[in-house]
């Protein structure tokens, strides 16, 4: 599991590109991108848990859903995850589980990075290749 950020792909904005040997592995990772812009997770604590559960007609769009739904939480109720444990299942549609470790941001203690305002379309990609899971994240800063 892996993720690294792109340089040079957006002027105002930051991408990521995360891989995985499996689906749940690659949604667990890409939050992990996402949550790292924001602050050093060495910082964030397990103090809260919050599990969500999603839908959606395909895999890209739940994957876009969940990282959607990681900066709506920062945004609501300022809160910060570091751990991210999913199960995805795939019948008519594509379902998510995930629980999701962290607190309420502390400005004195969490040394803010980027405030990460929304995903975006723009480059947005999911590919399975061989055995792996790879996938190119947009982030609008």
């Amino acid at each position: 599991m892996t993720f690294e950020y792109l340089e040079d792909v957006a002027i105002a904005d930051l991408a990521f590109r995360a891989e995985a040997d499996s689906i749940e592995e690659l949604f667990e990772v890409a939050a992990e991108a996402v949550s790292n812009s924001m602050t050093d997770l060495s910082t964030v604590r397990p103090a809260v848990t919050r599990v969500i559960q999603l839908e959606a007609e395909s895999l890209d769009h739940l994957l876009f859903d969940f990282l959607a739904e990681i900066v709506y939480l920062k945004d609501s109720e300022t809160l910060i995850f570091a751990r991210f444990e999913t199960k995805i299942t795939r019948n008519e549609s594509c379902r998510l589980r995930a629980e999701m470790l962290g607190e309420r941001i502390d400005r004195g203690r969490h040394e803010l990075r980027q405030d990460v305002k929304a995903i975006t379309l723009h480059m947005f990609a999911l590919e399975k290749t061989d055995s792996r899971w790879s996938a190119t994240i947009v982030l609008d800063v």
